[in-house]
């Protein structure tokens, strides 16, 4: 019986050290689940690789319901009065009534398409003026009626555009691949000012994958050509631009109380930005790369990490510190990393075959989803499938 006991008590043991006593539920997809959530009164709403949409019920994680696409789901879904849309790999955009699912419009784009093997998003609906604004792997910015699906405007770019758009004082701003960042009428799809990135040798073209923010009078954003950059909101000219060497900076920057928090790629880092000037306030040494925009939870900025961990910084202090490691991390964990949480020798991230490596990565359960917390409860998914309800302390 002390045995028992003693088993027992090592097992609680190494479950408090990774916070698992919080996990309020779990529910399991059958793919990858990079997208971030919608939520309302009852029930949340994320899409999943697996092509479907879930609805599950806030409190006890229970489906609700399902509506499967025939691509992956791998933005975030868009709540509007009494429907929920969202965006899907197969080219369509779908409104669902979100009681029931039931199907209320689709609009067919032409077509989307993936840059790369680093692409992991595509873009996600934002509503404004009555207007559901989303870009495209076509090279359109679309706007289309909310209750219709009817095609009010589109704007062509000369590259995918997988950005979430911005609307803000009825202009639209967004990035695409094509390395251009467009100011747009938001009611008529007019270019207003546009802004060529630098790009660099790698990255000619300074491609922008994800969204921006916005700081007074400017509007932030990061490339692929290692750059952020901060623009003048109403004439689209640079205000400054920082160099993150050897990494894109991917993640939309969170802004919060004048500064600027933002992951990086390659460089494996987490910055905290003066937005007035980008100046680098602190960097914070992380093993691998963030992807995902981080949000503010009371004095606490919470985000995840491509390594399956889920950070807490106290801008006060300067302290950050994991508050959760999913169970893919726990279990591969150290197939990866050595017990100094450096890779391996025996693994390249960009060796002879970068997919195979890229994939090892996403068997930590890689959090590109960007948490969602409501009263205390953090909900998220991750790259093994698994949709978390973690309550934080």
């Amino acid at each position: 019986m002390k045995l028992l006991y003693l088993i027992l008590f090592m097992v609680l043991t190494v479950f408090n050290a990774y916070g698992q006593e919080a996990i309020v539920w779990e529910f399991p997809t059958k793919a990858g689940v990079y997208s971030s959530l919608a939520a309302d009164e009852n029930c949340i709403y994320i899409g999943s690789n697996d092509s479907c949409l879930y609805a599950l019920n806030k409190k006890s994680g229970q489906l609700k319901w399902k509506f499967r696409t025939n691509g992956q789901l791998r933005s975030t879904p868009l709540i509007y009065n009494e429907s929920v849309i969202f965006n899907s790999t197969d080219g369509n955009v779908f409104s669902l009534r979100k009681s029931d699912a039931h199907l209320q419009w689709t609009f067919k784009t032409n077509g989307e398409k993936s840059y790369d093997l680093w692409d992991y998003y595509i873009s996600s609906p934002v509503c404004s003026e009555n207007k559901i604004v989303i870009g495209s792997g076509d090279g359109n910015v679309y706007a289309i009626e909310p209750d219709s699906g009817k095609l009010i405007w589109k704007f062509k770019t000369n590259g995918i555009v997988h950005a979430t758009p911005l609307v803000n004082n009825n202009k639209v701003y967004i990035g695409s691949y094509d390395g251009v960042f467009y100011a747009l009428n938001a009611k008529t799809g007019q270019p207003i000012w546009q802004f060529k990135t630098v790009g660099n040798a790698y990255f000619p073209k300074g491609e922008i994958q994800k969204g921006a923010a916005i700081y007074k009078q400017s509007v932030i954003f990061g490339c692929r050509d290692y750059n952020i950059y901060a623009l003048d909101i109403e004439t689209g000219r640079g205000l400054w631009n920082i160099v993150e060497k050897g990494s894109w900076v991917i993640a939309t920057p969170l802004v919060s109380q004048d500064a600027i928090y933002v992951g990086t790629s390659d460089t494996h880092r987490f910055n905290i930005l003066q937005a007035r000037t980008g100046d680098l306030k602190h960097s914070f040494p992380l093993n691998m790369r963030v992807y995902a925009e981080a949000v503010s939870y009371k004095n606490e900025i919470i985000f995840g990490c491509f390594n399956g961990k889920l950070y807490s910084l106290n801008p006060a202090n300067a302290e950050i510190q994991q508050i959760f490691q999913t169970k893919g991390s726990k279990k591969n964990y150290y197939t990866i990393y050595g017990q100094n949480d450096a890779f391996k020798e025996s693994f390249s991230l960009y060796g002879n075959d970068v997919e195979a490596s890229e994939k090892k990565i996403l068997t930590l359960g890689s959090i590109l989803s960007t948490p969602f917390i409501e009263q205390g409860i953090a909900y998220f998914g991750d790259s093994n499938g698994v949709i978390y309800a973690l309550r934080l302390k």
